[in-house]
């Protein structure tokens, strides 16, 4: 049984959170912060992305495996991808597709698709974009949100357009056009 004395502590660390929360402490309104001057601008990135599941240079791996007699239901895979300038493996690397993607649909392969696109080339250089959606791959053309990003980035909002351009049992090639609203 708990003493007096640690009861006491525990309703006085809850009482006292409840006082920095009501006095504002917890959050500020930095609107005003924000320059007005700062202007959104839309830019269109156009890359490939390299997803290799078996191999010397696998760059997915599966995380969680399906449940038995699910077919790939559940099947969860963490991944670090290239990000190319062309379908071309050895074309010049502009960035690293990071993230996550799991079999979501019991009858189709739709995935639940979770990426932050860090760029390494030009300006863009250490900024990323993030996307979360549903990708239900045998359509040709996928649209999937972009939900924010980081450096340029922030505050970032748009879409992407997908596009298998060549699958097999090890590798899968797709082409991204990102369109993103950023200042």
């Amino acid at each position: 049984m708990a003493s007096l004395p640690c009861y006491s502590l525990c309703f006085l660390f809850v009482f006292s959170a409840l006082f920095v929360t009501l006095d504002g402490a917890f959050y500020r309104d930095v609107s005003g912060a924000v320059p007005a001057r700062r202007v959104k601008k839309t830019s269109h990135f156009h890359f490939y992305f390299h997803d290799v599941t078996t191999g010397r240079n696998t760059t997915a791996k599966i995380v969680a495996p399906p449940s038995a007699g699910l077919s790939d239901f559940g099947t969860t895979s963490m991944f670090d991808d290239a990000l190319t300038e062309t379908p071309d493996r050895r074309s010049k690397l502009v960035g690293r597709a990071q993230g996550m993607y799991a079999v979501t649909a019991q009858q189709e392969v739709d995935l639940l698709f979770v990426v932050n696109f860090a760029f390494t080339e030009g300006k863009y250089n250490g900024s990323s974009i993030a996307v979360v959606g549903r990708n239900p791959v045998a359509d040709d053309v996928r649209e999937m949100p972009v939900v924010g990003g980081s450096g340029l980035f922030r505050f970032a909002q748009g879409y992407a357009l997908v596009h298998t351009v060549a699958i097999d049992r090890t590798t899968a090639v797709v082409e991204y056009n990102v369109f993103v609203q950023h200042f």
